[in-house]
């Protein structure tokens, strides 16, 4: 009976000793909310990019909701789209703002990602239509684009504010941006 005992505290104290070595989190950390939405919105046959796009991109809390991240590439060749939605803005933008934050996000999708270029596309619901297919083979599209802009690597942020200012190689509806976009005072 004392062999027992003394097995028991002996076998008491070893696992008292492993519970003290045993890290204080044995579970792995929650994703972070950053990594969450880079995940969910990530897509393209090159998700390990639109995801480190994400990962950067939305560590901002940016005006224009960035809806879905895409990465494409064949090769060495590869490009990002970011798609960001064109209504309910966060804050009123006026289009001098709505630029820079374009710009920003184009910026830093090249700066966070291996990618050629970035395709910016704003896009903005279309009006409800009951009974209209929107997925599978007879789909209609559900959205309208009302911006578009490309960026490549190597160009200089303030030649893409002049080029974007100018309007040159950039794509508006400009009666979409008349009524989302605030008039600067």
């Amino acid at each position: 009976m004392r062999n027992l005992i003394n097995a028991l505290v002996a076998l008491t104290f070893a696992f008292a000793a492993a519970a003290t070595t045993v890290p204080a989190r044995a579970v792995p950390p929650s994703p972070t909310v950053v990594r969450l939405d880079a995940d969910e919105r990530a897509e393209g046959n090159r998700l390990d990019i639109a995801r480190r796009i994400g990962d950067a991109v939305f560590r901002t809390r940016w005006s224009a909701q960035v809806t879905k991240i895409a990465a494409d590439g064949v090769g060495d060749h590869a490009f990002a789209e970011l798609r960001v939605s064109g209504v309910k803005f966060h804050k009123p933008l006026t289009r001098a703002e709505f630029l820079v934050e374009i710009a920003a996000l184009a910026e830093q999708a090249l700066a966070s990602a291996p990618v050629d270029e970035v395709d910016v596309a704003v896009e903005v619901p279309l009006a409800d239509r009951e009974g209209v297919v929107v997925s599978g083979d007879l789909a209609k599209a559900s959205g309208q684009t009302v911006f578009t802009l490309t960026v490549r690597r190597g160009e200089r942020l303030a030649d893409l504010l002049a080029r974007l200012r100018s309007g040159r190689n950039v794509f508006w509806n400009e009666d979409w941006a008349k009524s989302a976009l605030k008039v600067a005072r």
